[in-house]
């Protein structure tokens, strides 16, 4: 039994020593996936450039289309004193009602895992954090004028 303990012991040393071989293919490899990620990175700026050139060309066009629908109504507007003032804030970046939604959940989890002492603590106040958050951050998206309140459907 010592014997095979032994010869078993020597072999894996033979073994573990004799491969030079891996080292350089492992090398090669890693520079290969190195090679992919740059490659996977130039091909992901090109695709943001891309994208960012269509919506900046798309915005031209429809200012420039405003524009041309404005020729004929600028004197009614320079008479009644309305222009660009009364157009609606651009939707961009996150809602209030998203961040408020993150932060509430966030805090809430803390609150409860502290309060409850658990993981079941953590997630009601999660739930619940989250609920009020989004309440919160509705009602300032509203009053900034990002979300319009619908109109109730007609009584019958």
């Amino acid at each position: 039994m010592k014997r095979l303990l032994v010869t078993l012991c020597i072999a894996s040393v033979f073994a573990a020593c004799s491969s030079q071989s891996t080292n350089t293919a492992v090398v090669v490899d890693s520079t290969a996936i190195k090679q992919q990620a740059i490659d996977s990175e130039r091909a992901r700026v090109q695709a943001q450039q891309e994208e960012d050139n269509r919506i900046a060309a798309a915005r031209r066009r429809q200012r420039e289309e405003d524009e041309s629908r404005n020729v004929g109504s600028s004197s009614s507007q320079a008479a009644t004193g309305s222009g660009a003032a009364t157009e609606a804030p651009a939707k961009k970046g996150w809602s209030s009602a998203a961040k408020g939604t993150l932060i509430g959940a966030g805090a809430g989890a803390i609150a409860g895992g502290i309060i409850g002492h658990n993981i079941t603590g953590a997630a009601i106040g999660a739930a619940a954090g989250g609920g009020t958050g989004y309440l919160i951050g509705r009602a300032k998206d509203r009053k900034t004028g990002r979300v319009v309140k619908k109109d109730p459907p007609p009584q019958q």
